[in-house]
């Protein structure tokens, strides 16, 4: 990996990264060191609301081609075109947890794409009801899919979509790419939530999902190349939910199920991690919230790489 420049900081800026970013070592396409994984980040905002400056969450595993997308907040099919990835070549997509921001296009994903290229088997994995939303999802669209197959010759998409609903963590898919591994984490009330760790061929990549610090988190990072960690910024808190009518209840749901700045930081400090990259930010839609105010306030509890997460970024 190229060492940070200084004189490169206004074109690094212009190219949409971040100093906080990129004073950490985070490169722009182009200057990313030839690997076979790819990790694409798709969508970096937290909550159900659309943000002007952040999408949805999801991200995209690329490794020999090959996609694995983790969840499907609204927009990722948009995104993944913007990120110039191949919609017909995903071949599994996971879902952390039955939440809007990371499921709300779970569906729409899968049946955009076969609209596109996709014509070979996606195995989709995720929590329960994952079965039952898959079926009602085609059985809601099925006077588009049945023109479509009949106008365009289409092949039948039901039989493309191979649903496997998770309850526990361990192992979940192992292929001749990755071996992808669960482990169960906390995000009352959703029960349950998962988090994954990809170890692909050259790296391994672990998405915490949303998840107040968790031991089974920690070890299912344990030494991992890559954490790719959700994150709220506390003394924005009340800002965000000032205007709630039920602000207290929020904001006793937002601390007892999500990940603050400093305690992301020891997460990843005592995981081990390499790289730890801030995700799924909340606020996500702030933009007094820059770049360097999410790395100054996660800095002082990790000392390893650190990125400040961007749509589109890939590492």
């Amino acid at each position: 990996m190229r060492a940070f420049d200084p004189n490169r900081r206004q074109w690094l800026r212009a190219a949409g990264f971040g100093l906080a970013a990129t004073a950490v070592g985070a490169l722009p396409f182009a200057a990313r060191a030839a690997t076979r994984s790819r990790l694409i980040l798709l969508g970096t905002a937290g909550g159900p609301t659309p943000k002007p400056d952040r999408a949805a969450p999801a991200s995209a595993v690329v490794v020999d081609g090959v996609i694995y997308v983790v969840d499907c907040g609204n927009g990722v099919a948009r995104q993944m075109v913007q990120a110039k990835l191949d919609l017909g070549a995903i071949r599994h997509v996971f879902l952390t947890h039955q939440h809007s921001d990371h499921n709300a296009d779970y569906g729409n994903l899968l049946w955009l794409a076969w609209a596109a290229r996709l014509h070979t088997r996606v195995d989709t994995w995720g929590p329960p009801p994952l079965a039952a939303m898959t079926r009602d999802f085609l059985r809601m669209n099925d006077v588009d899919i049945q023109i479509r197959i009949k106008d365009e010759g289409r092949p039948p998409l039901a039989p493309l979509i191979v649903p496997h609903e998770l309850n526990k963590g361990g192992v979940v898919l192992q292929d001749e790419r990755v071996k992808v591994t669960a482990a169960l984490v906390a995000h009352p009330p959703v029960v349950p939530a998962f988090a994954y760790r990809f170890d692909c061929p050259d790296r391994s990549i672990v998405f915490s999902g949303d998840t107040r610090p968790t031991p089974a988190l920690i070890e299912l990072a344990r030494n991992a190349d890559v954490l790719v960690h959700e994150v709220m910024y506390q003394p924005a808190l009340e800002k965000l939910i000032a205007s709630e009518p039920n602000a207290a209840r929020l904001r006793e749901h937002l601390l007892a199920s999500h990940t603050t700045t400093e305690q992301v930081g020891r997460v990843a400090t005592e995981a081990g991690v390499k790289t730890l990259v801030l995700n799924h930010f909340v606020p996500g839609g702030d933009a007094s919230l820059t770049d360097e105010v999410w790395r100054d306030a996660v800095a002082p509890h990790f000392k390893g790489r650190l990125v400040v997460g961007r749509d589109l970024m890939e590492l």
